[in-house]
């Protein structure tokens, strides 16, 4: 029995070694979907600012490149969150943890809607960036939870619901921003964090730490699990190149759909933004592959559509059509892999959840910065052209690392 197991029974009265009716019957389906949405709502502050970066440039007198940073340095702070906040999940109660995250996404938020410089605009969203990781101990609160024969649905799940946040984010920004303006899309997202900072308090079961190891050793063990783990590193390399290609293609796609082949306002970048948003429907059937042990010849699938979804939107600098297609073809393939990782990933090692976690998702952040800012600038020097021909590089080198994975691996392989 894990040690997660057990600290999520601390208040159930069974002896200890009988499973309890948690365990036996699975997450509660009101607790999977509040977890879903709870994640979806705190990941989407990352992606708000997508197809405001045409209308920010103007706002503050500043480049196409310039304005790309923000989603990078946006980004950067996910990272920093996930190195040195995230792993405190198995160190302290995660619903205390999750609530005080949450209160200083807030504050920042408003900071952010308040700014009036670039430079503070960035700074408040390094920070909103960083405590933003609530997402991504919550993920892991889920599987926790989990009976390991249902781990990949219950993690599918909620993973729907944080990738639907994602890819819903921008349409929310581009309606939002076009009735009331920019600020009120991060005050409003102000607000929404606040309620739900006092939702999951109210709701959350607790959940005791799975280490009492201090601060600083828990993140050495952190650094240790990236060691000990070559299956860790692997994955979050071949998902740093499929959200490189993410963020450059949705980074770099406004500039595309408010120039001069279509003309669309912010309300149109955001009603597109909707069409990406049915890859999300691929997240319960990856966790379904991740179950049934598919999870290298889907991964290995995955990055093959990645691949021909940015030579599409090569092809759709004129059509709508090739780019919506592109567009839900990328999101399904990077949904993929993700769900297809986490599973992975989690199966490493029970007690060190967060940790792992923390890990993987620093090592695709990373990706996912790198990919903002090269989109940004390739668009910058080559236009359109220029941001698929990086978008297809990615997933084709992922390919190539793929092949060298051995087909008889076990979640620790290299």
């Amino acid at each position: 029995m894990s040690t997660d197991s057990r600290s999520t029974r601390t208040t159930s009265p069974t002896a200890p070694g009988t499973p309890s009716p948690r365990a036996a019957s699975g997450v509660p389906g009101w607790l999977v979907a509040l977890l879903a949405v709870a994640s979806g709502m705190t990941v989407a502050n990352l992606y708000y600012a997508q197809p405001l970066l045409s209308s920010l440039s103007d706002v503050f007198h500043t480049s196409t490149a310039t304005a790309g940073a923000l989603i990078t340095i946006t980004q950067i702070g996910y990272v920093v969150g996930m190195l040195f906040l995230v792993p405190l999940g198995d160190r302290i109660e995660k619903r205390r943890l999750v609530t005080t995250l949450l209160a200083v996404t807030t504050l920042a938020l408003v900071a952010a809607g308040a700014a009036t410089s670039f430079p503070m605009l960035l700074i408040a969203s390094l920070i909103s960036g960083a405590t933003s990781v609530v997402a991504q101990i919550l993920v892991p609160f889920a599987a926790s939870l989990a009976p390991d024969h249902a781990r990949g649905r219950i993690v599918g799940r909620v993973m729907s619901g944080l990738l639907t946040g994602i890819l819903l984010s921008r349409t929310l920004s581009s309606l939002v921003s076009g009735i009331a303006g920019w600020r009120v899309v991060y005050l409003g997202s102000a607000v929404l964090m606040a309620l739900l900072a006092l939702g999951l308090h109210l709701a959350l079961p607790e959940h005791a730490p799975t280490t009492t190891a201090p601060y600083h050793h828990v993140l050495r063990s952190t650094l240790q699990l990236v060691r000990t783990h070559p299956a860790l590193v692997r994955r979050g390399l071949y998902q740093a190149a499929m959200f490189g290609v993410f963020s450059a293609f949705w980074t770099t796609v406004s500039f595309v759909l408010t120039g001069p082949g279509f003309h669309y306002s912010a309300l149109g970048v955001g009603i597109f933004a909707l069409v990406g948003a049915a890859g999300a429907a691929v997240a319960p059937l990856a966790g379904h592959w991740a179950d049934r042990e598919l999870v290298r010849p889907i991964t290995g699938a995955a990055l093959a559509v990645a691949a021909l979804a940015a030579a599409l939107a090569g092809f759709g600098k004129h059509s709508i059509v090739l780019l919506a297609l592109a567009a839900v073809l990328l999101d399904m393939a990077v949904q993929t892999t993700l769900i297809l990782g986490q599973h992975t990933v989690y199966r490493l090692d029970p007690a060190a959840r967060a940790r792992l976690n923390s890990s993987f998702i620093a090592i695709f952040f990373l990706g996912g910065a790198i990919g903002s800012q090269l989109g940004s600038v390739a668009y910058h020097a080559g236009g359109w052209t220029a941001v698929t021909a990086l978008g297809a590089a990615l997933p084709v080198a992922a390919l190539l690392y793929w092949t060298t994975e051995r087909r008889s691996a076990g979640p620790a392989a290299s």
